[in-house]
């Protein structure tokens, strides 16, 4: 064997036919549409070992660009494992922005001479003094940040401020004031960014910009890039943003040794500026590239791969159009688990019983995951599980009670808890309470004001559910209880059950997910209905959360959000199609009325209970699942452990109680 087909070997060891085919596909344009779980980080890497173990690029003369520091860690991480380096350097993998910079220190003083230029943290200090200057309220921090959000959406589109308005309302645009407003405001905030003597203070998109002008507009400069870089690949193009994509095009000039990685199944940043139209085009482009398929899923069981297809197979439009199937190469696992639930509550019941079931079959609770919409869903389950004594983490956000406008509306309630009761009921008065910290009646503008108002409406949800479990609590024991819940979680630990939203769970899996929440309204969002785009993409979020499960995958949603509520809740759009003959004939059947005298003695008797243990009511049995019992009325402990959501192990501790007030009530 000659020392090329050694290369050769060692470089295709282990791949599937598609991937080698992209590892070996010739220099130059290649486009790899790579599914989830179909091993498209092995695949690239090991194209670049290929490439260089071949001789066709020197180690440092290939740039890796991803989208997160963890993405380019492991990229970087796996081509050391192939052994790939030179005596020029190893392989450079970075993300757009730690290139961008890298390469802006460098080539500024030569363009830019003396003038000096700094990189802001983030933009709300010097925003904060630029919307005072226009007669706005600097004081209110949703609306800094939604102002910041929009310039970082405009920039990265490659919008200017006159631009501005036109392309927010073609994009349907979140928008916390009139678009003129946030368009002056983004004229002003760039004006500010630069001082008499030429320095300048510059933002994150601003390093991808300057960069891209030095490259474009000094030739010298750029054929020195160019003599140092000669191969490009880029992860996850899919996600590119326009001024990302003019970088690209500033480093590759007129050549086309250049992989790109995406797929458009996954498209899931749009409220970014991302845009999968680069991957779309991309053959296009460049007629002559390489265009590969991995459609071979080896993450997920064929019963999850099945359903994920399907749930991406009712996508319309232009990304529809160039969807992958998956074909699943692991064994069978277990089928997708539906499950329809009376309220909210009852749903993180269940989803937490399930996931004690987990546990004690040996799923390390690493691998088990709790996805949702919103970061304003995690308060429940995070309860749940601390009184359930199961550890958690909470990816990409704080805890419930850690978030800086729960903080600040629990210190306002115990402020006022110390003073004479208020003149109201207990909810009327923590809500206008609330107000203060920016609870409103309706929903407000602008996309960072929405999450806030979320969580504070979560908040007076959680009052709400404190009152029904004890309607003689006057304010200051509702806060105080408030304040106990929060006290009590435990501090987060990194080897606990994951909860996530679907969106901070991309390009992660786990052996077990749930997802949770899928009603309408949620999942699709209620505020992302607006056009046929925006629904889309909520089903490719949903699509993401799905593929995100190796084996056993749980979906639930509910009817209602909590005691005592109608029923008028939807079931996803999403999940139309998807459900079992089993589960649509179990879900559609009629619900009979609960026996009176059984539900408010199971009631009375569950408070006792509680306060004998010292726990919350909900956590010996929820309100819905009193009214199941007081409507199946059982006689047995199986028919007991039947009962949705009361499983064994409540069976164990309280079954012969439970069934004993049943039987005193019908027959006593």
């Amino acid at each position: 064997m000659t020392v090329m087909e050694q290369v050769r070997a060692q470089a295709l060891e282990g791949l599937d036919p598609e991937q080698s085919a992209a590892v070996t596909a010739p220099r130059g344009p290649v486009c790899v549409l790579a599914g989830a779980g179909t091993g498209k980080t092995r695949t690239i890497t090991r194209r670049i070992a290929h490439l260089i173990e071949s001789g066709q690029v020197n180690p440092s003369q290939v740039l890796a660009v991803t989208f997160t520091a963890r993405a380019a860690a492991e990229m970087r991480e796996r081509l050391a494992g192939l052994g790939v380096s030179g005596p020029g350097g190893a392989v450079v993998a970075q993300t757009f922005h730690a290139a961008a910079l890298r390469q802006l220190r460098y080539f500024w003083p030569r363009v830019m001479g003396s003038a000096r230029w700094e990189l802001m943290d983030n933009k709300f200090r010097l925003l904060t003094r630029v919307t005072r200057d226009r007669g706005l309220d600097a004081a209110d921090r949703d609306l800094i940040r939604d102002l910041a959000s929009e310039i970082e959406w405009a920039k990265s589109s490659n919008l200017g401020p006159a631009d501005y308005p036109d392309a927010a309302a073609a994009s349907h645009r979140d928008l916390p004031t009139d678009a003129r407003t946030v368009a002056e405001v983004f004229a002003a905030y760039e004006d500010a960014k630069v001082s008499p003597d030429g320095d300048r203070l510059l933002d994150f998109e601003d390093l991808i910009i300057y960069t891209t002008m030095i490259l474009q507009a000094e030739p010298a400069i750029a054929d020195e890039f160019r003599s140092r870089y000669r191969s490009f690949v880029v992860d996850e193009y899919q996600d590119v943003t326009p001024i990302q994509q003019n970088l690209l095009d500033a480093w590759l000039g007129e050549r086309d040794d250049l992989t790109v990685v995406g797929d458009a199944n996954q498209t899931i940043y749009s409220f970014t500026g991302a845009t999968p139209d680069y991957l779309l085009d991309f053959t296009r482009r460049f007629p002559d590239a390489t265009l590969v398929r991995l459609q071979r899923d080896y993450r997920s069981t064929p019963e999850v791969v099945d359903l994920a297809n399907r749930v991406i197979g009712n996508a319309v439009g232009r990304i529809a159009g160039t969807r992958l199937k998956l074909v699943g190469q692991r064994d069978g696992g277990p089928a997708p688990v539906f499950s329809e639930n009376e309220d909210a509550e009852s749903e993180v019941v269940c989803v937490v019983a399930e996931c004690k079931r987990l546990l004690r079959a040996g799923v390390p609770p690493t691998e088990i995951a709790i996805l949702y919409r919103v970061n304003a869903q995690s308060q429940q389950y995070e309860e749940a599980l601390s009184e359930a004594g199961i550890d958690y983490q909470v990816r990409g956000d704080q805890g419930f009670f850690s978030r800086p406008e729960i903080v600040a509306g629990m210190r306002r309630l115990t402020t006022l808890a110390e003073g004479p009761p208020p003149p109201m009921g207990v909810v009327d008065a923590v809500r206008r309470a609330l107000v203060a910290v920016g609870l409103t009646d309706a929903e407000p503008a602008g996309a960072n004001a929405k999450a806030r108002w979320q969580q504070l409406l979560r908040l007076v949800e959680l009052v709400e559910a404190i009152v029904a479990e004890q309607p003689s609590a006057e304010f200051a024991g509702v806060v105080k209880e408030l304040e106990t819940r929060s006290r009590s979680k435990h501090a987060l630990v990194v080897d606990g059950v994951t909860l996530s939203s679907m969106h901070a769970a991309k390009g992660l899996e786990w052996d077990a997910v749930f997802l949770t929440g899928l009603h309408e309204g949620s999942v699709p969002l209620a505020r992302a209905t607006g056009t046929r785009e925006e629904i889309e993409e909520e089903r490719r979020l949903f699509y993401v959360g799905v593929t995100r499960a190796r084996e056993h995958l749980h979906l639930s949603w509910s009817l209602s959000r909590g005691d005592g509520r109608r029923s008028s809740r939807k079931r996803s759009q999403f999940l139309d199609g998807l459900l079992p003959d089993t589960a649509r004939t179990r879900l559609a059947e009629p619900r009979q009325e609960p026996d009176r005298n059984v539900l408010k003695a199971l009631t009375a008797w569950r408070g006792d209970y509680a306060a004998r243990q010292n726990i919350a009511p909900v956590n010996v049995m929820s309100t819905m699942m009193v009214r199941r019992i007081a409507t199946e009325l059982p006689s047995t402990l199986d028919e007991l452990a039947a009962v949705q959501g009361f499983g064994a192990e409540r069976v164990d501790a309280i079954g012969h109680a439970v069934l004993a007030v049943v039987d005193d009530s019908l027959f006593g």
